[in-house]
């Protein structure tokens, strides 16, 4: 059994061609698809976030409104850069939409990958310390982020508060218990999911990570993942951790797929630069008839190894034909394969 969500870039584009044709209708539409993939039976509906991009950028208000217009679905990010975020301010938003969603958040963050625009999180206000990456800014905040989600008391109190104050140092309000281990870590090499696993949190693999041994993408994630739970078994942790993959999958069942996705020439796995020093591999996306699909699905090593996964959508062709995509795969893949 798989738990089985989307992940929405939430790209929008004023051309005629788009569903969705600015950042209201991606916003409104995002809401209208995780209600619809609740009904449909789908366990998550999960959101990339992106700066200076013409996609989802904002989390905290579209989970937060998700969270009101569904029941039982899980919200959540994947990924939040961290690079660009206040750990504290955070820690309040995430508290506030995960009480409003009655404990359903899942947060996923990162320490970030390319950007539209060069260090933009300087324009947020942020800079690495003397001696800092940017990477290791976003792990820093990171940190702090989970510091602070454990609800314990660091801030002294006024002794003479406009209200009145519990006993003892404050924490952020609102506090939302169980939230720290809700929290994820989107992993692009093996050893950024052993530093995840280390930390406890849980483990989201995208559709690209470090080409570390040029073994097929799917092989290679596999192997991530395994390294992942020996490092979280080696930590001591009491808990079972949660892994996440994300795949572009698309059962083709009428004519509308077909012109869409039947000749996609995305079949293989791709190798290219990030930047100058760091090779990267591309997993491959995978279209075809629903009993192709399955032949297909059941070899890939990184699927099977992973408890939930993510189906990545194409929301710029509205919320019906999204709907269709998980709905596919819902009720003609995943039965076939064991995972529901």
């Amino acid at each position: 059994m798989k738990k089985i969500g989307f992940l929405s870039f939430g790209h929008w584009t004023p051309s005629s061609q788009s569903a969705t044709r600015s950042a209201q209708d991606v916003l409104l539409q995002s809401i209208d698809l995780a209600v619809a993939a609740e009904e449909l039976g789908a366990d998550g509906a999960y959101f990339r976030v992106h700066h200076f991009a013409r996609q989802l950028s904002s989390p905290f208000p579209l989970l937060a409104a998700v969270g009101a217009r569904t029941k039982k679905i899980e919200i959540g990010t994947g990924v939040i850069d961290m690079r660009y975020e206040n750990p504290l301010y955070m820690a309040e938003d995430a508290g506030a939409a995960d009480l409003i969603s009655n404990g359903r958040l899942q947060l996923g963050l990162s320490r970030g990958s390319p950007e539209q625009v060069i260090e933009g999180y300087r324009y947020f206000g942020f800079d690495p310390q003397n001696g800092e990456s940017d990477a290791d800014m976003g792990r820093r905040h990171t940190d702090e982020l989970l510091e602070v989600l454990r609800g314990e008391g660091f801030a002294k109190p006024n002794p003479q508060p406009m209200f009145p104050n519990p006993p003892g140092l404050l924490r952020l309000e609102p506090f939302s218990a169980g939230l720290r281990e809700r929290i994820w870590w989107g992993s692009g090499s093996n050893a950024t999911s052993i530093w995840a696993a280390q930390q406890g949190m849980n483990l989201q693999s995208s559709t690209l990570k470090d080409d570390e041994t040029g073994e097929p993408f799917h092989v290679q994630q596999a192997k991530q993942i395994r390294a992942y739970r020996q490092a979280w078994e080696a930590a001591g942790h009491q808990r079972t951790p949660r892994v996440s993959v994300s795949r572009s999958i698309f059962a083709l069942t009428n004519d509308t797929d077909r012109a869409y996705f039947g000749r996609s020439g995305q079949d293989r796995d791709s190798v290219g630069f990030l930047d100058e020093k760091t090779r990267a591999i591309f997993g491959r996306s995978y279209a075809a008839e629903p009993d192709q699909l399955i032949k297909q699905l059941a070899q890939d090593e990184g699927i099977a190894e992973a408890d939930t996964l993510l189906l990545t959508i194409p929301n710029q062709l509205g919320v019906d034909y999204c709907a269709h995509v998980i709905e596919s795969i819902l009720t003609h893949v995943a039965p076939e394969l064991g995972w529901r």
